[in-house]
């Protein structure tokens, strides 16, 4: 019998492919090394929902795995808010590896237009991209 599926692996391979495209990741919100303790002001924070296993068949074997998530890009001028979100588009391009599952390549869903937030000092700018992620077992 095969187990149900589980959030963190998903969540791990998301972080894995956005750290090898270059990407400084935050889980949850900003990274240590962002403001105001640090002084990266490129960065990711990556949030992901918890997902829900999806019948594969009539059978309600269960086994199957449908989530989303959420990459919040931030740069310090719109321009570099936007190469961030290039960069994490580039690097969710591909099929992402899951431990014991085959991952669909990430769809897109977009996100409202840049922001500027004005609580932190310097300003930074954000985009939040949200992002459906599927699988099912290997």
């Amino acid at each position: 019998m095969s187990t149900p599926p589980a959030v963190l692996p998903h969540r791990d391979a998301v972080k894995a492919a956005l750290e090898a495209g270059g990407l400084t990741v935050g889980l949850g919100g900003a990274p240590p090394t962002a403001p105001p303790n640090g002084t990266t002001t490129e960065y990711v924070a990556l949030y992901v929902a918890p997902g829900r296993s999806v019948p594969e068949s009539l059978a309600d074997a269960r086994l199957d795995f449908d989530t989303v998530f959420q990459v919040t890009c931030v740069g310090k001028t719109e321009e570099r808010c936007l190469w961030v979100a290039d960069k994490a588009r580039r690097a969710l391009h591909g099929t992402l590896t899951v431990d014991g599952r085959r991952a669909w390549r990430p769809e897109e869903l977009g996100g409202p237009p840049v922001q500027r937030d004005d609580d932190v000092s310097p300003p930074l700018y954000f985009v939040p991209v949200q992002y459906r992620l599927m699988s099912t077992p290997a």
